[in-house]
């Protein structure tokens, strides 16, 4: 049974208990020994082959080799046996490790820079594969195996995702990270078996440090869109380790007059409606979230496969001279935060950075209607942004909100959530086509659910150009042993590029 905590601003003359705070009712969710479903099981297993699916075509990006180098230069810390870099060895000769919040940062950036895991949209947005980098670290560093890693896993998803389902960040214009400081704190706890009390206070330590602002997903796009999880996670192994030697935070951080909500969030005035876990009772919320077919915003999935089955059935709209105009009618958030609502120039700009075109609907769908799909680095090329008929197609789509489309955005009957719309394209010629669609086809009510197999194909593709074949098999024979392994197989639990991808003395060099 699930229970809802009724949350809300108090002054400091009401003198809010500790064990009625948020943070508190948190802590006792992560602390709570229950066991992990099967199903349960079998979907973490599979978000972890889609982080290393991502962040194997992400080595050679420039945040990941940044990043990397940065990690690189922090020798493991002396309470562990240190943590696995994506990309590199982390056994044998020419091992490379780094401290566990080093490596939370570095392999952080891998999973989220492209833009293409899992993903889990309510109230707010978040991408719970997030929580996964920063709890494998811990986990390697500490010699973890794998049901404690499986069981701090869970507790990371479901404290994000219960987060997500109550309580909005965008309205407010402060990034979605808010949501994940917290989990991946929570999810750490749980692999450590820390009592309540301790949980609480990095609980409420990660959220104080994490807590930032949407401008980073504002205008031209910056490749601190892919760092900010990854500072989440990095923020919330330092929470812990803080936590851990009796340090305190700000209290109550989510109801203090002072706090989150009442200066950064609804105001006074504001109270929200939490849902967590009851005492016994599994953690399941991982089901609720759904992957990405496509490397793009997650609004972009549905309309990506509408203009791949448009351009089969109709290869006539791929030329804009046959075109006088597209509209999308969408959702509020597709077209405020992805779509022509945003009012940002750049997302018709042919020039702009990838991490901009990612959160351009209109330029995806005129890709994706023109090519008949997406790729995750052809898709993006400057080339291909530049094209002068993709440009022509691109400036006659626009966007629209249909109060339709944003209730069904909104609704919490699974069968009716829905983050597509309807197109309408007005020809040349007068004559109009009309099409729609709710759920992107690799979504669990799509036309091709992702199950393990895709998982797994994904991967392939997107590490055979970096991985030897032999490396592929290992990870894939290991992760699908996730609750088996012990300490020593959870620390090999990591992707090692082929001889030569990846050269380190090649990386920026920095302060470190």
């Amino acid at each position: 049974m699930t229970v809802t905590h009724h949350v809300r601003v108090h002054t400091s003359e009401e003198e809010l208990p500790r064990d009625g705070q948020l943070a508190w009712k948190i802590a006792e969710v992560a602390a709570d020994p229950v066991g992990i479903d099967a199903d349960v099981v079998d979907m973490i297993i599979n978000r972890i082959i889609d982080n290393a699916s991502v962040a194997a075509a992400s080595l050679h990006r420039a945040p990941i080799v940044a990043a990397r180098a940065q990690a690189l230069a922090h020798p493991v810390s002396t309470g562990g046996a240190g943590s696995a870099i994506f990309g590199l060895a982390s056994e044998g000769a020419g091992a490379e490790r780094t401290s566990p919040e080093w490596a939370a940062w570095a392999n952080g950036v891998a999973v989220r820079e492209l833009d293409y895991h899992d993903t889990f949209l309510a109230a707010e947005y978040s991408h719970p594969g997030d929580n996964i980098p920063p709890i494998l670290a811990v986990a390697q560093h500490v010699g973890s195996d794998g049901r404690a890693l499986v069981r701090a896993i869970a507790t990371g998803y479901e404290i994000q995702m219960d987060l997500v389902r109550a309580i909005c960040l965008h309205r407010h214009k402060i990034d979605h990270v808010a949501h994940l400081g917290p989990s991946a704190a929570a999810g750490i706890g749980t692999l450590l078996g820390l009592e309540t009390p301790v949980i609480a206070q990095a609980v409420a330590q990660a959220l104080h440090t994490t807590t930032a602002t949407r401008q980073s997903r504002k205008g031209e796009i910056s490749t601190w869109k892919a760092h900010a999880p990854a500072f989440a996670g990095k923020m919330a192994v330092e929470a812990v380790d803080r936590a851990m030697r009796g340090q305190t935070s700000p209290s109550p951080i989510y109801e203090g007059e002072d706090g989150v909500i009442a200066w950064m969030l609804d105001g006074p005035d504001a109270a929200y409606e939490v849902p967590l876990p009851a005492a016994g009772e599994p953690k399941r919320a991982i089901l609720d979230s759904y992957t990405k077919e496509h490397s793009a915003e997650y609004q972009a999935q549905a309309w990506i496969d509408l203009a791949r089955k448009l351009h089969g059935e109709r290869p006539e709209l791929a030329d804009p001279a046959n075109i006088a105009s597209i509209v999308l009618h969408t959702s509020h958030h597709t077209h405020y935060v992805i779509g022509s609502g945003a009012n940002d120039p750049q997302k018709y700009d042919p020039q702009a950075s990838r991490e901009t075109l990612d959160h351009s609907i209109p330029y995806i769908f005129a890709v994706a209607l023109q090519d008949g799909g997406w790729h995750h680095v052809d898709s993006y090329a400057p080339e291909r942004a530049g094209r002068a008929d993709t440009v022509e197609l691109w400036r006659k789509i626009t966007t629209a909100e249909d109060a339709e489309w944003t209730r069904r955005y909104h609704s919490e009957d699974p069968d009716e959530k829905a983050f597509g719309g309807r197109v309408e394209i007005r020809l040349a010629d007068g004559s109009t086509v009309v099409d729609q669609i709710a759920v992107a086809d690799a979504h669990p009510l799509g036309a091709r659910p992702f199950a393990r197999e895709h998982y797994i194909a994904k991967f392939r593709t997107l590490s055979e150009p970096v991985l030897e074949a032999a490396e592929i098999e290992r990870f894939l024979e290991l992760v699908q042993r996730l609750p088996e392994l012990t300490a020593d197989e959870v620390r090999e639990l990591n992707i090692v590029a082929a001889p030569g991808a990846i050269d380190l003395a090649a990386a920026p060099k920095g302060l470190f």
